[in-house]
């Protein structure tokens, strides 16, 4: 049904949608906390290595299906 290379679109949806929701949370924070225990703003670091590890799962991804 989807193909030979499912994996590799899995790897590139779950890798791309980590990267874009981690760059939205870094651009967009929300408007204001709902609990006391929410953050104001994502914490930087971990969301640049969070970026760093989606990129770099979609160009794997990319790379795999555009070689097969």
């Amino acid at each position: 049904m989807f193909g030979d290379n499912i994996l590799a679109q899995l790897v590139l949806a779950l890798g791309a949608a980590l990267a874009v929701g981690s760059i939205l949370a870094l651009v967009r924070p929300p408007p204001q906390r709902r609990h006391d225990a929410d953050l104001t703003r994502a914490p930087v670091g971990r969301s640049v290595i969070m970026i760093a590890v989606g990129l770099i799962a979609a160009l794997w991804a990319i790379v795999t299906l555009a070689t097969t």
